[in-house]
């Protein structure tokens, strides 16, 4: 599918979601992110995902992500708003990070970090639909800080050093423009719910859309101001129309070793959802399949674990 394609793709997802029912005006989301932040609760979330946590220690293709986010909400009847910035860093390797640089095959993936900053508006409704539009700002390449990371964390965790990161991409700045909608969850029984979504990003680091659905069982509830315990099953597919992990940063040139991205890339994840007053867990593990053509997939699928811990004061 032509890159130029999927690029009209994401950003048609982006603009789809700007529908009048949602628009606000500039001057009324400034008084609502205010009014949220004066008299909204505030949720402090640590994302991580990391392959280690499988008990593997075998860090490769997509290593590690780390996000911290800030949000302050507000509830109505029905529903909830978000307004949040938050910060985060994602780490990518080689199928092995005790390969050399000239060991490492022209298929594999490239060494990459992506660190980065940006502000969200979400709106969850009862009956599981949402709207959340948001924007990146950051860093691709050694700016990002990735070898120093990764470097750190394997020593703290007594693992072997990287070897690769000489031959990650090149420095440049980047800028993602997101956009996340639900449709209303269909519920057959009280106690199972399936939720479709779709997702876009369109910018110079990621372009990229993906649908999929999400099943959920047990004691559902979609606020998070409501007591919630289930389990989860979510099937995406992405059509990719850039990958700077893979490709480098898309007006930077000369990089030492890229690769040509999947059009085509599904995604499994099943985990638990625990939600209780001021606490919230989420724990999962994810399959991810290949990602890089001319890699095979019994190489170039992977799986990390993926932990989110939630905390309102």
């Amino acid at each position: 599918m032509p890159h130029y394609f999927l690029r009209w793709c994401a950003s048609a997802c982006l603009i789809g979601a700007l529908t009048p029912a949602y628009a606000l005006s500039l001057a009324e989301a400034y008084a609502d992110f205010q009014k949220a932040i004066s008299e909204g609760k505030t949720t402090h979330v640590v994302d991580i995902d990391n392959d280690s946590m499988l008990l593997r220690r075998d860090d490769r293709f997509y290593t590690a992500g780390m996000r911290y986010t800030h949000q302050s909400s507000l509830g109505a009847p029905g529903q909830s708003i978000h307004y949040g910035w938050r910060l985060g860093q994602d780490l990518y390797t080689a199928s092995s990070t005790q390969l050399v640089p000239a060991e490492i095959s022209p298929h594999d993936h490239p060494y990459a970090g992506w660190l980065y900053g940006g502000f969200f508006k979400e709106t969850l409704h009862a009956d599981g639909s949402r709207l959340k539009l948001g924007v990146d700002l950051g860093c691709l390449g050694p700016c990002a800080g990735g070898e120093w990371t990764q470097i750190h964390l394997h020593r703290l965790l007594q693992q072997k050093l990287p070897r690769g990161w000489g031959s990650q991409v090149k420095n440049e700045a980047g800028l993602i423009v997101y956009g996340d909608v639900a449709w209303p969850r269909w519920a057959p029984v009280a106690w199972i719910d399936l939720i479709p979504s779709v997702q876009g990003r369109f910018g110079n680091i990621a372009t990229d859309v993906m649908g999929g659905v999400t099943l959920r069982f047990g004691t559902l509830n979609v606020l998070p101001e409501q007591t919630t315990l289930h389990g989860l099953f979510r099937a995406d597919v992405r059509a990719v129309a850039y990958n700077a992990s893979l490709q480098g940063g898309y007006f930077s040139d000369r990089n030492p070793h890229t690769v040509k991205p999947k059009p085509l890339v599904g995604e499994l994840e099943m985990g638990v959802v625990w939600n209780d007053g001021p606490y919230g867990l989420r724990a999962s593990i994810v399959r991810r399949g290949n990602e890089i053509v001319g890699l095979s997939n019994a190489i170039g699928a992977q799986s990390f674990a993926r932990v989110q811990i939630a905390y309102s004061p």
